[in-house]
């Protein structure tokens, strides 16, 4: 009788690295990241304790109570689009996903578009992430206000001081992606045990302080009809800023074991406790909110962490904060590396300028140490932009938002063009939607196409909320403009040299 023994760690890798050859890349990145650290690459990109403290009063000021059925409804949207996204990476386990997807679904230029507004959304995400020490440190330690003054970032002394900090964060994380996959998923798992803790025990401690019922969701603040619908919209614009960043579980397909099987399941479970936990957040806050209103949930400078101080005192108060730093960090530290496997990705296809060193591959570490290095710069330069027009620099992260959106459309359009031709290949015994594919894939279009219109819709309201800046009100269609001219630039530019491109099954 024989015996069959399960394959070693090594026999494993050695098999994924097999599956990577097929699509004419050897194995440079090394396979340190299991379940669990894809899980968590994905679920810290969302990072619901990051964003949702940042953007909380965002979605309130603009709809009240109500605006919590806007979670809800962006979590189905947003599934559909994850939903598809699991099928391709169970079919293309290769880094830089939407960049390699959009390109064998679309064809070369298609994904090099794709890839390319990837990368500045990324980036720019990576700084608006960052920022958000600013929002949660000095509230904890008034030393950490290391420019003396006004700590909110709408002051000068809080904006520099949030650029000051960033930076520091951005050589923190950098250091992590330099030194290896391996430390990188470590701290990145941590950092999201931590931060799923922090989730569940704000929402006991929450609810445990509730001021009123859950009927609270139902109040619109007193607007009706058309023009509720029309803020309902506005506020949506929230819960589209927090649930993207998913796809980071693919990105790290070169560095996972068995990524068939394991990064369509992790992109889902991202998504899904992204939602689940988000949505319990929203409902505990508007109970134990000491007013639903008096203006203060809408206010930038309160919000959810002036909640969070109130109802659970200075103590306790300040040990979630502490949680949610620890969350702003490990975002950071994921936004990174996602970016970083994107820049890397391309360049090793010599479809970006400087293209060697960016692909270049630390032999020790495994890492691509360039990359990780050129997109902290960029990301940090772009933190400048604060120091001189707050205004400015939250337009341009909320932009980046749109910018994602279109990336992702990028795939699921053309996506569903091969599916209607019975051109997807077949992935026998992976992950697959079968016969609810069509369905699911062009409900995931109609999705992603009205949300990319919604938030790049050119509002004075959501972009220069201030006024006197009217240029803001349509940075929306500029910047989007401005990205595809800069990259058209970069794209003619390389194009003078051959690319390395392997051949890309039926693209068209």
């Amino acid at each position: 009788m024989s015996v069959t023994h399960p394959p070693t760690t090594n026999d494993a890798t050695d098999t994924d690295a097999g599956d990577l050859s097929g699509f004419g890349y050897g194995q440079q990145l090394k396979r340190k990241i299991g379940s669990y650290g894809s899980f968590a690459a994905g679920f810290s990109f969302v990072s619901i304790l990051t964003t949702v403290f940042q953007l909380f009063f965002f979605g309130f000021s603009f709809a009240g109570p109500a605006f919590f059925w806007t979670w809800p409804i962006v979590l189905a949207g947003q599934l559909l689009v994850a939903l598809c996204f699991a099928e391709l990476a169970a079919r293309y386990p290769i880094s830089g996903v939407i960049y390699q997807w959009s390109s064998r679904l679309g064809g070369r230029l298609w994904g090099w578009t794709a890839g390319w507004l990837m990368i500045v959304a990324q980036t720019v995400t990576l700084a608006g992430a960052a920022i958000a020490l600013q929002v949660v440190l000095p509230p904890v330690w008034s030393g950490f206000q290391l420019i003396p003054g006004d700590s909110a970032l709408t002051s000068p002394t809080g904006a520099a001081n949030a650029v000051l900090l960033g930076v520091l964060l951005l050589a923190v994380t950098t250091a992590i992606n330099a030194t290896g996959v391996r430390l990188m998923s470590i701290v990145n798992s941590v950092g999201v045990t931590c931060e799923l803790v922090g989730v569940a025990l704000l929402c006991v401690a929450l609810f445990a302080r509730a001021e009123r019922g859950p009927g609270v969701i139902l109040q619109t603040q007193g607007v009706e009809g058309h023009s509720y619908l029309w803020a309902f919209a506005v506020s949506g614009l929230m819960a589209a800023y927090v649930l993207v960043g998913f796809d980071s579980a693919g990105e790290l397909s070169e560095e996972t074991r068995n990524p068939r099987r394991t990064t369509p399941r992790t992109i889902l479970r991202a998504v899904l406790i992204s939602g689940l936990g988000g949505a319990l957040m929203l409902l505990a806050t508007l109970m134990a909110a000491g007013s639903v209103t008096d203006g203060s949930l809408g206010d930038p400078a309160l919000g959810l962490p002036g909640v969070l101080m109130s109802r659970l005192g200075d103590t306790l108060g300040r040990v979630f904060l502490v949680d949610v730093a620890i969350a702003v960090t490990v975002c950071t530290l994921a936004i990174q590396t996602a970016a970083t496997r994107m820049v890397f990705s391309m360049a090793r296809d010599r479809v970006l300028p400087f293209a060697d060193g960016l692909a270049r591959v630390n032999p020790r570490t495994g890492t691509p140490v360039r990359a990780s290095v050129v997109v902290a710069v960029v990301a940090a330069a772009v933190l400048l932009i604060n120091i001189g027009n707050p205004a400015l620099f939250t337009t341009v992260a909320s932009v980046c938002i749109m910018l994602l959106y279109l990336a992702y459309l990028m795939v699921t359009l053309p996506l569903l063009v091969r599916r209607l031709r019975g051109q997807l290949p077949a992935a026998d015994g992976y992950f697959s939607l079968g016969r609810w594919g069509v369905v699911v894939n062009a409900l995931a279009v109609v999705w992603g196409a009205a949300m990319a219109v919604n938030l790049g819709w050119p509002r004075a309201e959501v972009f220069d909320p201030e006024g006197g800046h009217p240029y803001l009100q349509w940075f929306a269609p500029l910047f989007l403009a401005g990205a595809l001219l800069v990259g058209a630039l970069a794209y003619v530019v390389q194009a003078r040299r051959p690319a390395l491109v392997p051949a890309l099954e039926g693209a068209a």
